[in-house]
């Protein structure tokens, strides 16, 4: 259940991530607070005593909440009823309830006194925030046909919140909307969302099919042709849209025991689900008479458990197990008989704890980057700015990435100087952008392994980095191989012209840190004949739903974020299609009608089985080949293993696009370079009104993210 949250500082920097880590005081996933203290004050009969969080188990890495089980609580709780309650699930290794708040039998009268499920005093403070999430009435239909229920639906959901509140609870479930048709009730539920601070709402959504499954195709063809198919991520989108995307909205999904296609499912790894619903009519039966799960939800659950979402078990127990646990759970190892019998679902519990213990551990890189996931950083520029020792410092840790450069370079090395020519030739290589000399050094272990002659020329802009250059190369005892050039590349002119020019300019996009003007620039100190390391490099996209990212972006109220491109580690966000090419540069290129200006129009078709969607931008990505067959990249296809120099691009669409089932996402890029400035501009087509670029006039097309890079003076 998640803390406080706060405004998160957007003035990070980063190529991949910033050179320390980021505070993030907004978290992915909702974590607990701190165990409370034993002064939380009042009555002496407040019960239970705050117990230990116990969680499925232990995998290397992970610290997020999804470790966590809650129950929900069927049974209404009347007067001491909840303590006892949560004890006996907390005791049971659950780690929270979902209990209704109010007698459900409840209809507001004047005067009445709300009947609340338990005095505000049987729990301190910190264990109604801890262990409790709120189940608002589920009778309450606020777009019913009938005024009176409709006005005391409103009532109701209002004095429920309240409730809460007061309370100090973190979370409280509200019930899905009764019919497709629900403006009365987002109304009410976006009024509530404004005056709450500390507070989400979890808008309880059933899992439905949104197709027939192969299995179900022909029944539905042969016995029932006109039955019409249910999208419940419609009732949410529809919901969140009349609710203006607030953040403190989020989903409780009900899974069933029926699943729509994996395509289908994966939309909702972008969207703000906090809690799976896990109902026990979901579970099979193995061969020992103990609950499972089909492949399909085994494979959502494990989803759910890398995107920080709690689960919850629901329902009545369909297994006879004996209640003496067996399972991986049990808290008390020397049991008796005059223990308490454990919960009837602890069965399903320590179904949960097994799939999440058998998950493979997070993998080492992936442990560091945790906490840059959807954390919103903007490019660095490094052409404007001078670097900063710790941000130099991340970048060279990067082994697998200057492992790459060496072998294009002993590579180009081979190709330039045969083992004939080998005692005669000495080959000229620049490294223009030197840094610290991680590219030199890279330069001269290649020499030495093919067992060349080099001659080094490192230029580099930051007067800063120099120093550490002239401290490198007197301390490795490469003066006679290694000149160090103090200058902005674009005004130097060198002595001499190079065989080989290396550069480490790449962006997440591939030339959004200007690349392609610098080696432009740079390529004049080359032979004819000369390599250009990188030779090449290409840019992709591929539209994604990324709630989380979108609402962080609008947090600002300015329309200036929304046209800035984001580095970012996509955690939370759902890839609707494979990614398409954008821009490619190949280097050196002598031509005199070489530009750096690009246009391209790219059409993406999602898989039919998705159904609809809302993209809310683009993430980028880059594919560059050194030389030959030595390439590095970050496209999800074939990106570089265990490197971590660039997370992928983000450009945010000012406002989202609904795109309908088998519709296509149609998106128009721009490279347009002026003399001070360089800009990247995308259109993205509203499948529901204009598939054609003329929309852009008629301002029916969504303006998405527009990301410019200055070019300052050298």
């Amino acid at each position: 259940i998640k803390n406080k949250k706060q405004k998160r500082s957007q003035t990070e920097r980063g190529r991949g991530r910033s050179s320390s880590l980021p505070t993030k005081t907004l978290n992915p996933s909702p974590t607990k607070p701190p165990p409370p203290s034993s002064s939380g004050g009042g009555a002496s009969h407040r019960q239970p005593t705050h117990q230990a969080k116990m969680p499925l188990g232990q995998r290397a890495g992970d610290k997020s909440d999804s470790r966590y089980c809650g129950v929900e609580v069927l049974d209404f709780p009347a007067g001491d009823g909840l303590p006892a309650v949560l004890t006996h699930s907390l005791s049971s290794a659950f780690d929270f309830l979902l209990a209704p708040l109010v007698d459900p039998d409840y209809r507001p009268t004047p005067g009445a006194v709300l009947p609340v499920a338990a005095s505000d005093l049987v729990l301190s403070p910190s264990q109604w925030s801890s262990h409790i999430v709120g189940k608002i009435s589920e009778w309450i239909d606020l777009d019913s046909e009938d005024e009176q229920l409709r006005l005391d639906s409103e009532l109701t959901l209002k004095q429920e919140i309240a409730w809460a509140t007061h309370l100090s609870l973190q979370a409280c479930v509200i019930p899905p909307p009764k019919r497709s048709t629900c403006a009365n009730y987002a109304r009410v539920v976006n009024n509530i969302l404004q005056g709450l601070t500390n507070m989400q709402l979890w808008l309880r959504i059933p899992l439905e099919k949104s197709e027939s499954m192969d299995e179900d195709h022909d029944k539905v063809n042969n016995n029932n042709p006109t039955s019409e198919t249910v999208d419940s991520w419609e009732w949410w989108n529809s919901f969140r849209l009349l609710c203006e995307h607030s953040s403190q909205l989020y989903v409780a999904l009900d899974i069933l025991s029926s699943l729509p296609s994996m395509n289908s499912l994966g939309r909702w790894f972008g969207e703000p689900v906090r809690a799976a619903i896990l109902q026990t009519d979901a579970f099979l039966t193995n061969a020992r008479g103990y609950p499972c799960l089909s492949k399909r939800h085994q494979t959502l659950l494990t989803g759910f458990f890398n995107h920080s979402v709690q689960v919850i078990i629901s329902g009545r127990s369909n297994h006879n197990v004996s209640q003496v646990s067996e399972g991986v759970l049990s808290r008390d190892e020397n049991h008796t008989e005059d223990t308490p019998t454990q919960h009837a679902l602890s069965p399903y519990l320590d179904y949960m704890a097994y799939l999440y213990q058998r998950m493979d551990p997070l993998p080492e890189q992936e442990r560091f980057e945790i906490n840059y996931r959807d954390f919103l950083q903007s490019p660095l520029q490094p052409l404007m700015d001078n670097l900063e020792a710790q941000t130099y410092e991340t970048f060279e840790k990067d082994t697998v990435k200057y492992t790459q450069y060496q072998r294009a370079i002993a590579k180009a090395l081979v190709d330039k100087v045969s083992d004939d020519e080998v005692s005669t030739t000495r080959t000229v290589l620049m490294v223009v952008g030197a840094g610290r000399g991680p590219l030199v050094r890279a330069s001269l272990q290649a020499a030495e392994e093919t067992g060349r002659m080099l001659k080094v020329y490192a230029v580099e802009k930051n007067p800063n980095a120099v120093i550490t250059l002239h401290s490198l190369i007197k301390l490795e005892g490469w003066e006679s191989m290694v000149t160090i050039i103090s200058s902005d590349m674009r005004c130097w002119d060198a002595p001499e012209k190079a065989d080989i020019l290396v550069s480490e300019l790449l962006g997440s996009f591939g030339d959004n840190e200007l690349s392609p003007e610098c080696l432009d620039g740079a390529q004049r100190f080359l032979k004819p004949d000369g390599i250009s390391i990188p030779s090449s490099y290409t840019s992709f996209i591929q539209p994604v739903t990324a709630s989380k990212l979108h609402n962080d972006i609008k947090a600002h109220k300015d329309i200036a974020h929304f046209e800035t491109a984001y580095v970012v580690k996509l955690h939370r966000v759902a890839r609707l299609a494979p990614p398409q090419e954008v821009f490619s540069f190949a280097h050196p290129n002598f031509s005199p009608k070489a530009t750096n200006q690009r246009y391209t129009k790219l059409q993406f078709e999602l898989p039919q089985d998705t159904g609809s969607c809302l993209v809310h931008g683009f993430a980028g990505y880059f594919d560059a080949v050194l030389y030959k067959d030595v390439h590095l990249g970050i496209e999800p296809n074939t990106c570089t293993p265990n490197m971590f120099s660039w997370f992928p691009i983000f450009f945010p669409l000012r406002k989202p696009i609904y795109v309908p089932s088998e519709s296509p996402i149609e998106v128009h890029f721009w490279r347009c370079c002026g003399a001070t400035k360089v800009s990247v501009v995308s259109i993205a087509v509203d499948p529901l009104i204009n598939e054609s670029l003329s929309a852009v006039i008629s301002g029916v097309v969504r303006v998405g993210s527009g990301g410019s890079v200055s070019i300052p003076d050298p």
